[in-house]
């Protein structure tokens, strides 16, 4: 952002999305440093977005949960379904899915959204959800 701020400010505004994950609002075992640094990314968009939001800079900020990139295709199909059991949606994200997200807040139509954290994550960073399947009737849903 140290670039891009100077930039903006001189054209006008614009808009800067940063990539975190949602290991920077959840946390995940033996990864500090990754954690450490993805909350990091967060708060430094949400002070950016504060610092900047009346000269016309907005600043936010996506939290991909497990997207099938080319770490996780290496580290195969197990690892893979693994991540899936850890998404409600029971599923891996895909790269288009993150990128959609990130052109929608560049463009106008986000033009009132600043200092947000987007979660892209099929409903991980919503809780947990055991990986098994709920026959209709079971547990608690929104029309109980």
């Amino acid at each position: 952002m140290k670039y891009e701020i100077g930039a903006m400010l001189r054209s006008g505004g614009g808009a800067i999305v940063n990539m975190a994950s949602v290991a920077g609002f959840s946390g995940f075992t033996t990864l500090a440093a990754y954690v450490a640094g993805k909350a990091g990314i967060i708060g430094l968009t949400k002070v950016a977005a504060l610092d900047y939001a009346d000269r016309g800079i907005r600043v936010n900020v996506v939290a991909p949960g497990p997207i099938l990139t080319e770490h996780l295709e290496r580290a195969g199909e197990e690892a893979q379904r693994q991540a899936a059991l850890s998404v409600p949606m029971r599923r891996i994200g895909r790269a288009p899915e993150v990128a959609a997200t990130v052109l929608w807040l560049c463009s106008e139509e986000s033009s009132f959204v600043t200092g947000a954290v987007i979660p892209i994550d099929g409903g991980q960073s919503a809780g947990l959800k055991p990986p098994r399947v709920y026959r209709q009737g079971e547990g608690m849903s929104a029309s109980d």
